[in-house]
């Protein structure tokens, strides 16, 4: 509470701003401690309007009383005594002026000048006191030697970095290259980052002295070339932060990503890798955007970054970089109200140290990928007892406790004073301010440290041995000396220093909560591990994820939407590959994931359902006697069998009447048992069938079809002998007499033997199945085998039946009595034409239509025979039995006869 009436008391703020704040207190959108503050209207002067305005809600930057010149007179540098000291390098405070701010954000003032404090960074410097006092409590690790540091900030602007350096090497503010005006300072390396682009001017400085330098910032290629910098230690792992990000993509389902990268080697080489990994996974990169490294420039062209970013349909945006080479573009993104984008990020990036005027802050619900670290115990029992008091030559506590704990200086000397709140501790500031957790930076000092150290302990020992009885008590080395233990050293986890040994690469995923805006807390939500087993490397705990404020659940990022299960993605000509239409599944093809490229065909004994999502289990379908078309046919079948078998015993009971024994008895009894055994047959293509059924069927019925046929060829032969043929009487007499036409049944039927023969030994029928005839059945049909054999027979047994039409339409005027010859050149000609339609029409059907097609052509010729040409016998035999009669026939004659003219008697 006292901390937010620190923020309020140091200015008169208009009614306005007050109005805003209770109005978005009703609203529930400022925390509790805000809407308990009571404030009063006071006028605003007009000078300070515009200061007021740049910091107001911005917790991040608590104001100082302008009256204070003691806070402003800022060193760049401090010391930590020790035997040996170790440079540091780092950036925690800068100045600039109003003219070359990139946006409205004025955290200090003072005479035009402002003054800006990372308070993040300063946890560098604690890091470093934590490992240096820890390592000169330890008895064990440089007895009697204790280390020290000698800190200097660095600005952000690379012009001066040498300068600094330069400083810091010479001891002397207007540095003099290759004087050293401290000589009794020892100075061991140098400490540099986290930016990789100061740690490589540094190197380029102090390579030539051969200093060991160790950079504590993100691993960096042109870091690791021994070439250029033969005397720089990344102490940061390799990582492979692509994949890692690319794995993210993939879980999440998100295939349309933009990218925020610094226009430098780092950016492209991420760059390269993304799109290596991007493109396995296929996820697709929607814009690419290289910002310049430099805040300044960046600020000119922000708005047309920001068109791109806004409109773009990516949801999800990468930024990778470290901590100084994109300020601008975090300082710009920071004050817009983007709370509909994602943001994926590297732990480099200092997302709570930016403000503006809403308490929904645009960084909310991010995912922050951390290289893992050891969390170190002792590291916040240790920031508990950090206060100026306990480190006077600190320069920065001093301030700290100004600003928060409502300390003042002394006007004569500038001390701060003992008039702070009591129990004042770093603990209690806010976690956006300062954070008790150990970075990763920080965590990669604590190491560069404890490798120095065991480095100086090596080299202590050796010079031990070297001089065992050497009475000098101070440690005597070059900075250049310590390069072959440091090339050789391990700290306590193994991590060699070896330039050419990938460390290791675990990733630890945060998600960034900041609502209410302030609140930055960094929450370990999963994790990513590459060398774990395939399909394991990432895990996430997505019910501890908050996304942004306008997502009820987890956000989409793609180009097109997604294709369901039924449909497959079609590539649009000219478009990225996560830019698609989507198509339903072909026929019996099925899709049962999101986004598949293609559809997958079910199995024969299987097929697709409606939606085409899953393969169902065809059911096993036969022409079946239960089946309304079986069942049909059957019963036609067995009706003609016994019309047949009446038929047949109609002619033997009156087989002793003249129209029996006019159209010769055995051929009309031979012909009605085939014609019942050809009914009979249909019954081997009705119900459950195997190979035997499957052989029956055509021998069977072709057989039958060739007696019957041979039959009819046979009558209708002994029509044309008795009445046209024009040998002598005695020849005449011996054909019928002996009935030599009746030999073509059997000289027929060897002939058709010795077709099937030929069949069943080339290519038999056998059992087969039919997938594809009708939608979700398998049809149990039987395969003809050889279909030159099948259509042999066809045409043999068509020769035969138009044999027998030709024989009968000779004789279809002879002055029989009952006129045979013309009835049985009717029914061969139906005969004839039901199989000439059948084969187009069989070859047309599939399953069991083509079954029933080839059972009704059975039936049809059949019929026809047994129709034309026994029906009529039989009307004369039940109707009018008085033309079956001698009488009756002898008066038919005497009557053609008289009717024939005499020159054709003669």
């Amino acid at each position: 509470m006292e901390l937010v009436y620190t923020i309020f008391s140091c200015f008169h703020i208009k009614a306005f701003y007050f109005t805003l704040v209770a109005k978005l207190a009703k609203e529930d959108f400022i925390p509790e401690l805000l809407q308990n503050v009571v404030v009063t209207e006071i006028m605003v002067p007009p000078d300070r309007e515009a200061n007021l305005q740049r910091i107001l809600f911005n917790p991040c930057h608590i104001c100082a009383d302008n009256s204070s010149e003691c806070y402003f007179k800022t060193k760049d540098d401090f010391h930590y005594k020790g035997d040996v000291n170790i440079g540091v390098l780092f950036s925690i405070h800068y100045y600039y002026t109003a003219s070359k701010v990139p946006h409205t954000f004025v955290p200090y003032y003072f005479n035009d000048i402002y003054l800006q404090y990372n308070f993040k960074n300063y946890e560098f410097i604690l890091a470093l006191r934590f490992a240096i006092e820890e390592i000169n409590r330890n008895p064990h690790l440089l007895p009697n030697i204790s280390l020290g540091f000698d800190f200097h900030n660095v600005a952000p602007s690379q012009r001066n970095v040498l300068g600094y350096a330069l400083i810091w090497l010479t001891g002397i503010s207007y540095p003099l290259c290759n004087y050293n005006c401290v000589n009794e300072r020892k100075s061991a390396a140098a400490l540099t980052g986290p930016s990789w682009a100061k740690s490589a001017h540094i190197g380029t400085l102090l390579q030539l002295y051969k200093i060991p330098q160790l950079a504590i910032g993100p691993f960096d290629s042109i870091l690791s070339d021994q070439s250029q910098f033969n005397s720089l230690y990344q102490i940061a792992p390799k990582g492979n932060l692509s994949l890692a990000v690319v794995s993210l993509m993939v879980h999440f389902g998100w295939n349309w990503v933009g990218l925020l990268l610094p226009d430098d080697h780092r950016g492209t080489e991420f760059l390269s890798d993304l799109r290596k990994n991007m493109e396995k996974n296929s996820v697709c990169i929607a814009f690419v955007e290289m910002i310049s490294s430099t805040w300044t420039s960046f600020s000119h062209k922000f708005w047309a970054h920001m068109g791109k970013i806004q409109e773009s349909l990516a949801n999800i945006i990468i930024i990778f970089g470290d901590s100084d080479s994109l300020q601008g573009l975090m300082l710009n993104l920071g004050n817009q109200f983007l709370t509909w984008k994602v943001w994926i990020m590297n732990s480099q990036w200092d997302v709570t140290n930016h403000g503006d005027y809403f308490l929904l802050d645009s960084f909310h619900g991010s995912l922050i990928f951390s290289l893992q670290h050891e969390q170190l115990v002792e590291f916040p029992n240790f920031i508990k007892t950090v206060n100026p008091f306990n480190y006077p030559e600190d320069i920065y506590l001093p301030k700290v406790w100004f600003l928060f704990f409502k300390c003042t200086f002394s006007e004569i000397d500038c001390q701060l004073l003992k008039t702070c709140q009591q129990n004042a501790s770093l603990e209690s500031l806010p976690r956006h301010i300062f954070d008790m957790a150990m970075s990763e930076e920080s965590y990669n000092i604590y190491k560069a440290v404890y490798t120095v150290a065991h480095s100086l302990h090596e080299m202590s020992l050796q010079q031990v041995q070297m001089q065992p009885f050497g009475n000098e008590k101070e440690m005597a080395f070059f900075p250049w000396q310590l390069h072959h233990f440091l090339r050789n050293n391990h700290v306590r986890d193994k991590m060699a220093l070896d330039w050419k040994q990938e460390l290791g690469d675990n990733y630890d995923i945060l998600n960034f909560w900041n609502f209410p805006k302030g609140l930055g807390l960094k929450v370990k939500v999963g994790t990513f591990v590459p060398n774990a087993p395939q399909g394991q490397h990432l895990s996430l705990s997505e019910q501890l994820i908050q996304w942004p404020k306008i997502y009820s659940e987890i956000p989409q990022s793609v180009c097109s939407e997604r294709c369901g299960p039924g449909f497959r993605k079609v590539a649009l000509e000219g478009k990225a590959v996560c830019c698609y239409d989507c198509t339903p599944c072909p026929d019996n093809e099925i899709s049962n994931e999101t986004d598949m490229d293609q559809c997958i065909k079910c199995p024969e004994s299987h097929y697709a359902n409606t939606e085409k999502m899953q393969c169902l289990q065809k059911v096993v379908s036969f022409l079946d006697y239960k089946d309304p078309l079986g069942m049909s046919l059957t019963t036609i079948a067995l009706c003609l069998s016994i019309l047949t078998a009446v038929v047949l015993g109609l002619f033997v009971k009156y087989r002793d009447t003249p129209i029996v024994k006019a159209n010769n008895r055995t051929l009309s009894y031979t012909l009605l048992i085939t014609l019942t055994i050809c009914f009979l047959c249909t019954f081997l293509f009705i119900g459950c069938l195997n190979t035997t059924t499957c052989i029956l069927q055509q021998i069977a019925y072709g057989g039958a079809f060739t007696v019957a046929l041979a039959t009819v060829l046979a009558k209708a032969i002994t029509v044309v002998i008795a009445f046209k043929v024009t040998f002598p009487s005695r020849v005449v007499r011996w054909l019928i007499i002996t009935k030599a036409p009746n030999f073509i049944i059997p000289i027929c039927t060897v002939m058709y033997l010795v077709l099937c023969a030929i069949w069943l030994g080339s290519s038999p029928p056998f059992l087969d199945q039919d997938a594809h005839a009708e939608h979700g059945h398998v049809i149990i049909v039987c395969n003809k085998g050889s279909d030159f054999a099948f259509h042999g027979v066809l045409g043999y047994l068509c020769s035969l039946a138009l044999g027998s039409y030709t024989m009968a339409f000779l004789s279809r005027n002879l002055p029989d009595t009952f006129n045979e010859a013309k009835f049985l050149s009717f029914s061969m000609l139906v005969f004839f034409c039901v199989w000439v339609t059948f084969l187009p029409v069989y070859h047309s059907t599939k399953g069991k239509v083509m079954v029933a097609m080839e059972v009704f052509s059975i039936l049809a010729s059949t019929a026809a025979l047994l129709g034309f040409i026994f029906v009529p016998k039989c009307y004369i035999i039940l109707i009018r039995p008085d033309k079956n009669s001698l009488h009756h026939i002898r008066n038919k004659s005497h009557s053609s006869r008289n009717k024939t003219p005499s020159s054709k008697i003669k």
